[in-house]
Formats: C-alpha cells, structure tokens, sequence
C-alpha cells in the first residue's frame, strides 16, 4: 500500500439522533430513514487513533458549544460510517479499517457520525421481536399432527459390489419425437462419471414412426459390471433422426439443426433431437429398478460428447406438454434392493486391498519419475492428460500426497472410476490428504469432480475462507450447486450457514439465487435453499421483500417508457418529452415513493437509498430504455447516489467480468500494487433484468471530445481534449496526483481487457472520473470473442492505449519518457502477477460453464485466457509476448482512432 498522511480531517455529524435500526446481529446491518444532519465538525486526528479516542474527541468538543447536560451519556455512543451500515468499534488505528484505508487511498475525507447505542439495543430488540411474533403465531396455530409412525420391518439389502452382473437397461418407447416423417430414430446411452466416459456408448436398433417410437429389442447392455458402477454415476441419453445424406438440404424444417449434424457413416448423417440424464443411484444409494419417465431437454450445449450431453442437468424437462418422453426401464439384479457401501466399508475395502498386497504402500517413484511428475503437477487445469501419465500418477499416487498435495485434482482425473477397487483405495487417501488452500479447492467443486466425498472434502477446505474471500467468489459457488444431483448436499448446507452467520453473503446468496429460479433446470433447488435461507433470517426477510417490490416498480416504470415510446415512434421530440413526464408522475405517486425509498441498495446492503430526487431521474436513449434512478444522499447534504436498472438485458456476463477485475485488484493489492481499479457495482436480479451502480463524477471518453470540438469526426482526434479535461477538474499538486491516478488505472485495465479479451471497446464505454480513475464499462463480448464487420474484425489491438492516453501519462510532454517508462512498469508488473494466479482465473470460469453465459459456453473459450496468460511458459517467454503485444497496440493505435471517429459521429447523427 501507499504511505498514507500523518494525519486527516474527519468531518463528523454530531451527536445523530437516529430511528431505530434493525439489529446488529451481523457485519451487514439494515437502517431506517434518518433526518439529514446540519451540525457537523471536522476533528483533526492521527491515522494511530483509535474509534473509542475518536469518539471521546468529538464528544468533548461537542459539549464545548453544546453544555455539559450530556456528560453523563459520555461513553455510550459508536461510531457509524456515513450514509452505510458500518461502524466503527474497537482499539485498532483507524488507518487500519477498510473504510478509512479506502477513503485515503481515493483522496476522500472520511464522514463518520456518532450514534447513540440506545438505537443498537432498538435494533437488538426490534429483530428479537420479530423472531418472537413469528414463533408466538406457530405455537398459536400448530399444524396438524403427523400420524404415527409406522414401524418398518429391517429390509435385507445388496451391496452392489457383489452383484457381477452387467449392467443393462431397457428402452420401451419414445413419445413426442420431433423428427421428420422419412426419418429413423435411435436412442444413445452411455454412462458418465463427471466428463469421464466409463464404457463404451450403448446405441439401440432404428425406429420409425410420427410421435410414438418403439423398439423391437430395447435392451441397451453396457461394458461394465454393476459393482464397478461409482456412487454419482450418471445415465445420459440422445434421440437423434438418421436420414440420408443429401448435398443440399431442400427442407428448412430442421435448418437450425445443420449446426449439430454428425456424419456417422457413409451416406448417413444424425441430427440431434433431444437429450437427457439421470442417476444411477438415488439419493440413498439405492440402485434404480422399475419403470420411469424422462421428459427430455431440445436445446444442445456447444461441447457433445457423441450428442450426449454428461454436463447437462440431472432435472427433467418440467414443461412435459411438447417435450420428447423416454419411457425406460431399470431391471433388477437381485431379489433384495441394491444399495451402494457405507463409507465404513469403503475403507475397509481399501484395507484389505492393502493387506491383500502385502507390501508398503505403492509410489516411491525413482528420480526421473519424480521429474516427470513435477511437470505434470505444474500444467494447467485445461492440460489434457494421457493414459500414461495418469497412470504414473496413480502409481505414484503416495508420492503427490508427500510432495504436491496441490495436485489432487490430477490425482482425481487418474482413478479409474470404473474400478471399485481404485476407489476405495482414493477415499482412503483422501482421509490423510492435507487441507488444500481454499482458492485450489474451488477446483475440487467443477463438473469433473462428481464424487460426494471428494466434494465435501473441497468444502471442508471452503471453512477457512474468510467472509470477504467467500464473497468474493460466492457468484461461482451459486453456480456449481447445478452440478449437485440431490438438493441436500455438504455444499448447500455449507452456503446456508456462512448466510445465517453474515447478513452481507446472505443478501448476495439471496439475490444470486433468485435471479437465475426463473430457470427450470435449476427452479426448484434455488427455491428450497432461498426458503431455507428465509426461514433461517426472520427478520431480513423485511429487508429483502421491500427490495423486491422497488424491482417491481422499477419494472413497471420502464415497461411504461418503453410503450410510451412505441407509441409515439414518429416524433422523437414529442416522445421524450411524453415519456419523461409520464416517468416523473408516476415515481411522484406515493405508492411508489414509499416503495422506492429508505430502501437498502441491491447493489451492496450496507448503503441506505433513502429518497428518489425525481427531477434528475431520467431514461437513457438505448434499446431497452433503461431507467437512470437519483436519489438524495440525507447525510451532510452530499452528492446524490445513482443506480440504472435494466429490463431486457442480460447482466450476468457484465457480472462476471465485474468480479474478476475486483479479484485482479485484490490480487494486484496483495503484491503491493495498487492500480486504482474502479469495479462498480453490477448485479443480476432476474430473468433479464438488474441494476448497474453509477459512478460519481464521471464521464465518458466520447462526451469529453466531443465537448473539446464542435466537428463529431475531428473529436477522436484531438489528443489534447482528455488532458484538458482533467486540468479543469484538478490544479496544482491535484493535477499531478489525477495524472498518477490515470496512469496507474490505465495500466490496471490495460491488462485486464487484455487477459480477459475484453471487445467492443469505444469511446462510450471507457469513462474517467474527474479525480482522474480511467475505467471501462459495457462488457458484452469477452474471451476475445470481437466484433467484426462485413467480415473483417473491427479491432485490431490486443487492447486500448491511444496517443491521447499516453498524453495524459507523459504530463502532455512529449519527451517525458521516465512517465511512459514507469507505466509500462506497471503494466509488466500487473501482468506477472495475473499469470501467477492463472489457474484461479481458468477455474473461475469453468465453474460458469453451465450459467447459460452467451460467450462462455465450452472449455475452448477459457482456452482464451490460457493463452493470453501464456500459461505453459517461462515469465520470461510470457513477458516477451506481452511486450509485443503493448508494442502493437502502440503502433496500431490510429485504427482505435479511426474507430471512435466512426462512433462519434454515428452517435452525433443520432443525436
């Protein structure tokens, strides 16, 4: 971190009289409205002191010019963060709080007020309350009483490993198929564990027909026996039309399945149809037997294996009215239910195995094995491995237990899965594995690693994160419950509890939740753990449902913009100024302004919207007319705070992007560099729809050109527009510290936009704060996945760094190149430390392969950031790619210009 001043001046709100607050029962706290404060003094005091000296300060000179009626209450206040539910407590320097370390860093004043603690104990007693009534109204209507419970019989059951048989299903129709009248119809099983194929694929005989399919002979055998068959063993299937291969299709029935087709043989092509999984096992480790239905899913992921679909959910299709059915069933192999092993005898197994071997445990590899093994251990988590090298793996498995704990996930991918015997001897292992650093265990939750123990393991290795790193990778860990097949699991209850402990993670929890249960893959599972949650927070759930209905209305507001502006699409003018009006009149009626008022922010719980400033509320002028929200900041009469709320875009993307510029920050921070990232608050709230936070003081690369020339198409060109800008914004030694401030931040997202392939970059969407943080916004198109034009891409640099920038950095002297020289620095440096954590990233996105995102949909689009990481080689190879890579977007920075002058004036056209 940066040196920081000997000493800051604390404007401090007297004495606040608050209304009661809801309880301080966790980091994140709720707050009422409160009346906006006039009395105010600046305190002047050490970073050293102390929240309880700082308290005593500000009481003294408050009873200066205020009487001593209140020295008795001396000793009973806290200190509150101004306009946030924190507070301030404890015997530390106040240096070392987040908020006053953030404050400095920003060239802020920090605002604290003092607040009484008889409104902690209203806060206290206000939630126990609530807690109260809803126990008092249960115990007053109890439900009705369960009937007895019957007694039942012990059941004498199987272990499935000593049933040899092999295992089989049987197909007994296909209803609904959705195939054309000439074509024929087959069925593909095959049986996965995680992405691992465990025998060869099972294919039934052709059938045709129009909607009812049957097959002669059903029964689909399978190269494994059903003691081999590993606990989270899925079942996955494809219908798929065969049809004659023709060199052109005349029929646009099924066009949109052209990108699907596989050629199996000659003169014959498959088209899918639709697919779907089950497990094996149910949730009590029984053996499915008899018959069920499958209502199957038609829409296919990028990435099939042979058209199966093993990433795919386990739920399903809920909408069974058009859905192709397959009606199969589960024959049984004994005359008594067939259960998997306790883990009690899976350990056993493992000690006989052993024992059985009569010899010490296998591994103790030579020195050249050891060699080969430390390069294998250091590969990526997107490296392929062959079957020798897993094999050399599992050989040598007590070896990676000795000497690379890290590299249990490889480990994982070695075990023959297939073998009861290897797995046993795995869970063994993994009772004397150490504990994996929490940011290596993310990986143990990815799709490829199905097993319950294997999993409960990560999460155990998860407890020792802490809550702020929790949060940090919370939008993930929502994520991988879609991988989970039974709804009570080590993952959720682990969720479920850090939420109960911490308010904060419990409104992300919350949100995250609720903004995907629309889906109907995942619709059930999300609603019972956010009824689980609410059941648990009696008293947030107030919170969160006011909350819900300011969405709501927000909603309606810009469903009424957006008919306001189909009506009167021929008059621009006449639109806009209907449109505005009818937007103010409606935020102006009280229904409304009682819901979207005194409201805790969406975006982050511990900041109070307290009331709409109507008049600066707006609309912007895009597709989706999203509504710009102002609202008033009561505390010290400061600036206003603004959120945008968006219906009909999908933010989860933006989301994304959002979270791994916080943890490149954080991570850059760790190393001691700080680069002055900006990432706004950005969150999903539903079904296309959420809220975006406005960041103070900003403006856009496009609006400070074009203010600095009367010509659109002359604008992009004038390198002296952003430096101007900012010396009226800043003078003396407050130029010189925003000239530092865009300089480190131009560094931080230079390379960020370039590790991440962040596209689309225009004027538009690269703004800068007066205080000089440049920052980008509007991130649609990530992985490198760029626009183009009439076939030919319209950027043509790794990233942004035009000669206007390096203006700004070079203090507009263009010989000044110890400037340019210390931002490159910068840029190296960053870039170091990104490919340090290069397999935290990559895990981080393969863990939202599943999300539904439009540009992360297969591991080939993380295979982006590997090589913009150079992960696989030397710092000194990387760096040398880098250096090329800055090299060309300096000499190439004319077409960026050329570029924004097209935007400019397309945007002054349309204005």
């Amino acid at each position: 971190s940066r040196p920081f001043a000997t000493c800051h001046l604390l404007p401090l709100p007297c004495l606040s009289w608050l209304s009661p607050l809801p309880a301080l029962l966790s980091p994140c706290i709720s707050v009422w409205s409160f009346p906006l404060l006039q009395d105010t003094a600046s305190l002047k005091v050490s970073p050293s002191c102390t929240p309880t000296e700082l308290m005593e300060l500000a009481l003294r000179k408050w009873l200066t010019t205020h009487g001593p009626e209140d020295e008795a209450r001396r000793g009973q206040y806290v200190l509150r963060v101004s306009q946030r539910l924190e507070f301030l407590c404890g015997d530390h320097g106040l240096i070392q709080y987040k908020y006053i370390r953030s404050c400095t860093q920003a060239k802020e004043s920090p605002h604290l007020t003092l607040v009484h603690t008889s409104t902690v104990k209203a806060m206290f007693e206000k939630e126990i309350s609530a807690i109260g009534a809803v126990v008092t109204r249960r115990s007053s209507n109890p439900p009705l009483p369960l009937p007895p419970k019957r007694r039942i019989p012990t059941v004498i059951q199987t272990c499935v490993w000593d049933v040899s048989s092999q295992f089989k299903i049987v197909l007994v129709k296909g209803s609904k198929v959705n195939a054309e009248e000439s074509a024929k119809v087959q069925v593909r099983a095959g049986l996965f564990h995680g992405t691992e194929l465990l025998c060869k694929t099972a294919v039934s005989s052709e059938s045709s027909g129009r909607s009812e399919h049957t097959w002669s002979d059903g029964t689909l055998e399978f190269d494994i026996c059903v003691c081999d068959l590993p606990r989270m063993t899925r079942l996955c299937f494809a219908v798929y039309a065969v049809m004659d291969k023709v060199k052109k299709q005349k029929s646009t029935k099924n066009t949109h399945l052209n990108k699907y087709q596989t050629i199996r043989k000659a003169g014959k092509v498959h088209y899918p149809i639709a697919w779907v999984n089950t497990m094996v096992f149910d949730y009590k480790g029984q053996l499915k037997t008899g018959d069920i239905i499958l209502h199957s899913w038609s829409s296919f992921p990028d990435e099939l294996e042979e058209m199966l679909n093993p990433i795919g959910t386990i739920q399903t299709n809920p909408y069974t009215e058009n859905a192709t059915a397959l009606h199969i069933h589960f024959p049984e192999y004994s005359s008594h239910p067939i259960v998997f092993p306790l883990f009690d005898k899976i350990l056993e197994k493992a000690a006989e195995i052993v024992k059985a071997s009569d010899c010490a445990p296998v591994g103790r590899g030579g020195k050249k094995f050891h060699i080969e093994l430390k390069e294998i251990m250091e590969r990526d988590p997107l490296s392929q491995l062959c079957e020798n090298e897993k094999d050399l793996i599992w050989t040598l498995r007590h070896d990676c237990h000795e000497n690379f704990p890290q590299s249990l996930p490889k480990l994982l991918l070695s075990v023959k899965w297939s073998k009861h015997e290897d797995m046993a001897q795995l869970q063994a292992l993994l009772q004397i594995w150490p504990k994996l650093s929490p940011r290596d265990a993310l990986e143990l939750l990815d799709f490829n690693y199905p097993d319950q123990y294997v999993r409960e393991y990560a999460v155990r290795c998860l407890r020792d994160m802490s809550d702020e790193e929790l949060s940090q990778y919370l939008l993930q860990l929502v994520q991988v419950l879609r991988y989970e097949p039974y709804y009570d699991c080590a993952l959720t209850r682990f969720l479920l509890d850090r939420a109960q402990s911490n308010r904060k993670i419990g409104h992300f929890l919350f949100w995250h939740l609720r903004s995907e249960i629309h889906m109907p893959a995942v619709s059930v599972q999300f609603a019972l753990i956010l009824e689980a949650y609410c059941r648990g927070s009696i008293p947030h759930i107030e919170v969160l449902k006011k909350q819900v209905e300011a969405l709501s209305k927000l909603k309606s507001v810009n469903e009424l913009i957006k008919l306001g502006t189909i009506k009167n699409a021929r008059s621009k003018t006449k639109e806009a100024m209907l449109t505005k009006e009818a937007m103010m009149t409606c935020l102006r009626q009280s229904g409304y302004t009682e819901t979207l008022s005194d409201l805790h922010s969406p975006l982050n719980p511990s900041v109070l919207l307290s009331g709409i400033n109507v008049e600066k509320c707006r609309y912007m002028d895009s597709k989706m007319k999203p509504l710009w929200i102002v609202y008033n900041n009561k505390l010290l009469g400061g600036d206003t705070l603004g959120i945008i709320f968006k219906n009909g875009d999908d933010l989860r993307q933006d989301m994304l992007t959002l979270q791994i510029l916080r943890l490149m920050d954080m991570l850059w921070k760790e190393a001691s560099l700080d680069l002055r990232i900006v990432p706004y608050g950005c969150l999903a709230t539903g079904d296309r729809a959420g809220l975006i936070e406005v960041v103070s003081s900003a403006d856009t690369i496009a609006n400070i050109q074009l203010t600095s020339s009367n010509v659109a198409a002359a604008a992009a060109f004038n390198k002296d527009a952003l430096l101007n800008w900012l010396k009226e914004k800043n003078s003396g030694d407050a130029l010189e510290r925003a000239i530092e401030e865009f300089t480190l931040s131009c560094a931080g997202y230079c390379v960020a936009t370039y590790v991440l392939g962040i596209g689309d970059r225009h004027s538009d969407n690269i703004m800068v704060r007066s205080t000089g943080q440049l920052f980008h916004i509007d991130f649609g198109h990530i992985l490198g996945n760029f626009k183009s034009k009439f076939g030919i891409k319209r950027e043509r640099v790794p990233f942004i760094l035009t000669h206007d920038f390096i203006h700004v950095i070079q203090q507009g002297k263009t010989g000044n190149t110890e400037k340019f020289g210390s931002f490159r620095q910068y840029c190296e440096e960053a870039y170091l430390i990104l490919r340090k954590n290069g397999n935290l990233f990559i895990t981080l996105f393969a863990l939202m392969l599943t999300a539904g995102l439009p540009e992360l949909t297969s591991v080939k689009d993380i295979q982006y950031l590997k090589d913009s990481l150079a992960l696989g080689k030397t710092d000194d190879e990387a760096l040398k790619q880098f250096r090329q890579k800055f090299d060309e977007a300096l000499r190439e920075s004319w077409t960026t210009k050329v570029n924004w002058m097209a935007h400019n004036v397309a945007k002054d056209n349309r204005s």
